[in-house]
Order: C-alpha cells, then structure tokens, then sequence
C-alpha cells in the first residue's frame, strides 16, 4: 500500500482561505495580502515556478471571494494548482502597472496583514498605488495562521518524522572514526531523499567542539575516536517538515559526557511533559530551562527549546520566554533542549511534538540514550 496521502482539495484550500480572512478581520484587518512563499503554498496550493519582480498576490478580505493577481505568463500554472478553484484570478501583463490591477481589490484606508517575505519593491508600489494602506508582517499581526494543523497536515508530518527516524536508525550503522563530518551529512542527506523527502534543509553534523556551535555547518573536520557528535536534520516530505536531533558517541563517553546527555535528556523529556493544552508556550520552555539550570548549565542552554513546524521547518509558535500564546490542539513544534560546552562538547536532543486533548504526541519516536557509534 503507497505511503503517499491524499491530496488536499479544492475544498481544503477554501477552508483555510475562509479562516485565514476571518482571522484577519477578528484581528482587526481590512484583509492578508499573500506574496509567494510558505503562507500561499498553505492557502492555495500555489507555488510560482520562479519568483520574480513579477508582482504575484492573493487578496483576502472577510466578505469577499479571494482574488489571485498573477502575471499572464504565469496563469496557465496558477490555474492548475488545486486552490484555484476556490478563487477568481485576476492577470496582468508585461509593460502594464500590476498595482493598478492590485488596487481596486482593497481598501484605500485598510490595513492589511502581508507576509513577511514580500518584497520591498512590491510593498513600496502598492503603497504608491493607495498612500492610504497600512501594513504589518504576517508574523507579528497573524503569528498562529499556519500553527494549528488539521488531520492531514498531521498525517504529512507524522510521515516526515518517520522517515527522519528510519534516517537515523540507519546513520547508526556506519563508521564515523576517520570520516568527515561532510561526508556523514552526505550521508544523512541522501538518507533523507531515499526515504521520501523531496527537500533536504539541513544536515548538522558537528563533531567535538563543533558540537558547541548549535547551527554548525559540516566540515572537513575528521571525527575522531572520543568525539561527541550532534546531528540535526530535516527537510520536506510530502510539503510538510521534518526536523529532529540526536547526540551520538564515538566509541565510550566519559563521566562527564553521559552526565551532560543525561541532564539534557530529562529536560527534554520534561519539557514534552508540559506539553498541554492552554498552557503558554513559554511554560514549555521553562519546563526544560528548570532541568538545565538545577544541573548548573544554565548559561550553556543558548536557544530557545522549540519552533513550530509545518509547511518551513521553522515558523510560528515559539517555545521561548514570553510567548504567552497558548497551546491548543493540533499545533506541532520542536522541543530540543541543549547544553553546548565552548571547545568541547554539544549535546542536543529534538522531537517533533503535536498537542493534543490529552496532552502532547511525538512525532519521532527513536531512542533518546547517548548511542554508541563506531
């Protein structure tokens, strides 16, 4: 039987589009003006071949259908995505003002939620077009959009974490005395691909001191005998993110370094017990900071302990001090406290977690103990 879920339909895109412009008037906007990116992906199943200074934008308004300005060049392909349906699209083409088609969509002295990757040169030409509007980031006005995931969604993130799992458990069987750390996050990488994921973001391989860096990039540092060795990879499957961590061991650790993985490991398995619903965010974090701190590495935990996950393997919750947003069903983000020793060790364990009425469900499920490798 195929692994492969369901499409989403016509359907599912309407819904969330419907949602995403009630959320917006609720929070007391006059509509989202969506460029290319994560958030247009989500709401229309619409992904440009090539963005360009080509002028691309969905308009939601409460009240009104949505409407999908595309360069006419590009229609042909906006037409086929699955959430055209649900949308009247509106094309311009090359030579013509794209903004003198954009205006007449809005509300001269609205203000409207854009996203925060749009480009400047668009935001300033609308802002010619209607002096009037105002504006703000997608993130600070609307941060929970993407965060609260229906069963498919989950579904698409449940196969990611598997296949980062079953990427794991097989890294586990090769020899990492005398490699690289780039030729383990070639490995890690192909890995990934082989098990089904159609974007590889990163691949952290960072060996002995390295491992102090939480966002080292793989190197031509030859592991050694002795050496901690953090791994942190992910990327997409099925659209959807896949982000996990494990700290590893060439040959045995010393005292000291099963002592900092055990701390880390009990924050991180304390922290996932917080996990429930209407608590905030930033009780998740503290819940794990507890753990590190009472250990008496507090200033060595440098991050926050998670980021949601969805559609980009890094948005919007936070598990950081002071978000007060509160947990609710169906959100999913990392928990992956660390402790990094500078020009030692690092050790950092991650799992994708989704809330649920019960409390909090793990999306990847591989052993948590400091592994031995060879």
């Amino acid at each position: 039987m195929s692994d492969v879920p369901a499409p989403f339909t016509t359907e599912d895109y309407a819904r969330r589009m419907e949602r995403a412009a009630r959320a917006a008037h609720e929070a007391g906007l006059a509509g989202l003006l969506v460029t290319p990116g994560p958030d247009l992906v989500h709401l229309t199943g619409y992904q440009p071949t090539a963005v360009t200074e080509r002028l691309t934008l969905l308009v939601l308004s409460a009240g009104h259908d949505p409407v999908l300005v595309v360069p006419t060049l590009e229609r042909g392909d906006a037409e086929r995505a699955t959430g055209a349906g649900a949308l009247t699209i509106r094309d311009w083409t090359d030579g013509k003002d794209p903004y003198a088609v954009a205006a007449p969509l809005l509300d001269p002295s609205g203000r409207y939620g854009i996203s925060d990757n749009a480009w400047a040169l668009h935001l300033l030409g609308l802002r010619d077009a209607l002096p009037g509007i105002g504006y703000a980031a997608l993130t600070d006005c609307l941060p929970m959009l993407r965060a609260v995931k229906d069963a498919a969604e989950l579904e698409r993130l449940a196969a990611a974490g598997a296949a980062a799992d079953a990427a794991y458990e097989e890294i586990l069987r090769v020899r990492f005395t005398g490699r690289r750390e780039s030729d383990i996050a070639t490995e890690l990488a192909h890995l990934l691909t082989q098990l089904g994921h159609s974007q590889v973001d990163f691949t952290v391989v960072g060996s002995g001191p390295n491992g102090a860096d939480p966002h080292h990039e793989a190197g031509d540092r030859v592991i050694r005998q002795g050496d901690m060795v953090v791994l942190d990879f992910g990327g997409l499957k099925h659209g959807y993110g896949s982000d996990t961590s494990r700290t590893v061991h060439v040959g045995e650790p010393t005292a000291e370094e099963q002592a900092v993985h055990d701390v880390v490991r009990a924050a991180q398995q304390a922290a996932f017990e917080a996990v429930r619903p209407g608590i905030a965010c930033q009780e998740v974090d503290r819940a794990a900071r507890a753990v590190i701190t009472e250990a008496g590495y507090g200033e060595r935990f440098i991050h926050r302990t998670g980021h949601g996950i969805g559609v980009t393997t890094h948005e919007p919750p936070y598990m950081v001090e002071g978000e007060e947003q509160t947990l609710v069903p169906g959100m999913c983000f990392s928990v992956e406290p660390g402790v990094y020793l500078p020009g030692r060790f690092g050790v950092r364990i991650e799992d994708i977690v989704t809330v649920t009425e019960a409390g909090g469900r793990r999306l990847n499920n591989t052993p948590r103990e400091l592994a031995i490798v060879e």
